[in-house]
């Protein structure tokens, strides 16, 4: 059966459709990447010929701005799990374009100004041109992993926490994390990872890791010696930190330049628009 995601965008769509007298409507089933006709009638919304939603249930997801749902047999269920790692609550949080992940109130990506595959893009091309052997360091969703194996050799791409992945198989923005033939996904802890690769084997790194609060040790001068060695000697990392004009973005980039230096990365430079650093070898 064929899975139908929406969120309180195509919600708001249908319930506006019908309010004109349609009896049917074309709208995106898959958060905005293709478009699809529903059929209207009395009770619901019918999306095929097993699977129904009540009105009531289109209501509900038209209200919930915070997270998208998945349309089954038995009804709309929320994209949502609680981590069994963290403990933390993970759904699918919806924008206009690509939905991100919320996690412990943050969203992964930045969404004020930007949309999570922009931002995804700007970090990619902080480090363009994007070639060879590509290691991304926290999956997320796999924007950053599935943008990379355009143009890369390969992309082994790492999350810790099972559940993760698991939101990101719902999302229809990250299939081709798991159809891509470029793309290994490792689960486990970065750290413990890192240090069992091959000296040298990556030609680009993206280490785009959560809050210092939720993933310290990502930031350590530790951590970064594994950066290092890992990269090639013409490679390019680039580091997502924060918005450098606030309150945390400030206070932590100048420790993290530091410690990237202290770490042997010849030339450490800010991306002010990408919210990170570029640093060489």
């Amino acid at each position: 059966m064929r899975e139908f995601v929406l969120s309180h965008f195509q919600a708001k769509l249908i319930l506006g459709a019908r309010k004109t007298g349609l009896d049917k409507y074309k709208v995106s089933l898959d958060l905005g990447i293709s478009v699809s006709e529903v059929i209207f009638n009395d009770t619901g919304v019918r999306f095929s010929n097993d699977v129904s939603v009540s009105w009531s249930e289109i209501d509900k997801i038209a209200k919930d701005e915070k997270k998208c749902y998945m349309i089954m047999t038995e009804g709309a269920l929320p994209i949502q799990k609680s981590s069994q790692l963290t403990h933390y609550i993970l759904s699918l949080y919806p924008t206009k374009s690509a939905p991100t992940l919320l996690q412990s109130g943050f969203t992964m990506h930045r969404i004020k100004d930007c949309d999570p595959w922009e931002d995804t893009l700007q970090k990619i091309q902080s480090v363009s041109p994007v070639k060879g052997h590509v290691l991304d360091i926290c999956t997320g969703l796999g924007y950053t992993a599935i943008a990379a194996s355009r143009t890369a050799q390969s992309v082994l791409t790492i999350e810790r926490d099972p559940d993760v992945i698991e939101i990101a198989r719902l999302n229809p923005w990250s299939e081709k994390l798991f159809t891509h033939k470029k793309i290994e996904i490792r689960i486990g802890d970065a750290v413990e990872i890192i240090a069992q690769l091959p000296s040298g084997k990556f030609d680009r790194i993206i280490h785009d890791p959560p809050t210092m609060r939720l993933g310290g040790e990502l930031y350590s001068f530790d951590f970064y010696v594994q950066l290092k060695r890992v990269l090639k000697r013409n490679g390019k990392l680039f580091h997502y930190i924060a918005d450098p004009s606030s309150k945390m973005g400030g206070r932590h980039t100048p420790g993290v330049i530091r410690r990237l230096h202290e770490a042997g990365f010849r030339h450490v430079k800010k991306v002010s628009n990408a919210f990170g650093v570029v640093a060489i070898p």
